[in-house]
């Protein structure tokens, strides 16, 4: 997963191309550390997925530009539209059933 390092990087991602993963999240927040290695283990089956990492406390404008109040957060982007996201503490069967659907159907 590419860590990203300004608005204008995270935007340029999700707007270029066809199906973008946003994972934010702050260091010192153990929920993020321990979800991020799953995440990237389940990318691994979606290899058409552009997936990158934020950190909020580097970007803070990135809780305001997309209503983001806890983290950590995923959010999954279709052609520049948020399709889904989940929050705080994130089902991985969820999350890879709303994945594969988009996925499966798109690419």
């Amino acid at each position: 997963m590419q860590m990203v390092h300004t608005m204008e990087e995270l935007e340029h991602t999700i707007h270029h191309h066809t199906m973008a993963l946003v994972y934010i999240s702050r260091p010192n927040c153990s929920v993020c550390h321990a979800l991020l290695p799953q995440v990237e283990l389940l990318l691994e089956s979606y290899p058409e997925v552009k997936a990158v990492h934020a950190d909020a406390d580097e970007i803070p404008e990135v809780a305001g530009a997309f209503s983001i109040f806890t983290v950590p957060v995923i959010m999954v982007f279709l052609e520049g539209k948020e399709m889904f996201r989940e929050a705080r503490f994130v089902p991985m069967e969820s999350l890879e059933r709303q994945l594969s659907k988009i996925y499966n159907a798109i690419l």
